[in-house]
């Protein structure tokens, strides 16, 4: 019986120490290649990996006595999950382990937009005190909308609820999921209604540019912008042209369409972007933190646990 995995990234070390005392024998590898990766797979019944490189075909096929493909993050977007299926691979992530580090990092991008205080802190390390020209806004009694009800939107929404606000929420693929922290409602009522607008989906070929600026047009009042899902949701060039007309007032992004240098700098837009004070940016680190590191690790080790009677 095989029950070898070869850990192919930097994982917390509790998935190892879990999944060993399942009785399996793993590889951790954190500096294997891709090239690598394909030549052994074959020895190994699982696989785990974080962002290092796409679990395409290529890798699925090399990966013949596959049983599982282990995600340490929130998505599946660099695993070929059809693919995987279709070859009786079970595959499993870990959104439950970063949901609270996404909810926090993105009401923290929300406050600092509404206080300006990406703007204040470097003006008064700069000789510039200016009470007037920094007046914020109260988060008390605005509407926000969340674009996907899953893990991290319902995470949101929860910690949101202090804070004396609606929250709507509209979910393509699901229904009946209103809640003590968020209103079920149709995407004619977020366009109507949001003042605050976040997305909590994953990239797939529906989601890939949803927010452009034919989707930006129906909304009916100014909204400020949050994208801590995948950068490939929100056409970047659609934000600046809705920052210029006013549709929006400011926006908080983790993710980018683009991400790393030094092609981030390459884009025609990114100079733009990078000098707009009404933007703070972060390089996709909303999921990453301390505590969502070893978190994640522990939710794939009892996924895993759920899935030895496959090996």
């Amino acid at each position: 019986m095989n029950k070898k995995i070869l850990i192919a990234d930097y994982l917390h070390p509790t998935f190892k120490e879990e999944a060993e005392k399942m009785g399996f024998e793993c590889d951790d590898r954190p500096l294997i290649s891709r090239e690598e990766t394909i030549a052994v797979l074959s020895e190994y019944s699982g696989i785990a990996i974080r962002t290092k490189f796409n679990i395409d075909r290529e890798i699925i096929d090399a990966g013949v006595n596959l049983k599982v493909i282990a995600r340490a993050g929130a998505g599946m977007d660099n695993v070929d999950e059809k693919y995987a299926i279709s070859k009786g691979i079970k595959c499993i992530n870990g959104p439950e382990g970063n949901r609270d580090a996404v909810a926090e990092h993105v009401i923290g991008m929300l406050l600092s937009l509404l206080n300006n205080l990406n703007v204040v802190d470097d003006e008064v390390r700069h000789g510039i005190w200016n009470r007037e020209g920094n007046r914020g806004y109260e988060l008390k009694g605005k509407t926000v909308a969340i674009i996907g009800y899953g893990n991290t939107g319902q995470m949101l929404a929860r910690k949101l609820s202090g804070f004396e606000v609606k929250v709507i929420a509209y979910d393509k693929y699901k229904t009946g999921f209103s809640d003590a922290f968020a209103q079920e409602v149709s995407m004619e009522q977020v366009v109507k209604e949001a003042d605050i607008l976040s997305f909590h989906i994953p990239l797939t070929f529906e989601t890939r540019q949803l927010f452009n600026e034919e989707y930006l047009f129906h909304f009916k009042k100014q909204i400020l912008l949050l994208n801590a899902s995948r950068g490939e949701v929100v056409n970047t060039r659609a934000v600046l042209n809705g920052l210029k007309n006013g549709k929006i007032s400011a926006a908080g992004l983790d993710v980018l369409e683009i991400e790393k240098f030094p092609a981030l700098a390459e884009q025609e837009w990114f100079a733009e972007l990078s000098e707009n004070k009404k933007v703070i940016l972060s390089p996709h680190i909303a999921g990453w933190t301390h505590e969502s590191y070893r978190k994640i690790s522990e939710v794939l080790a009892q996924k895993l646990k759920v899935l030895i009677p496959l090996f």
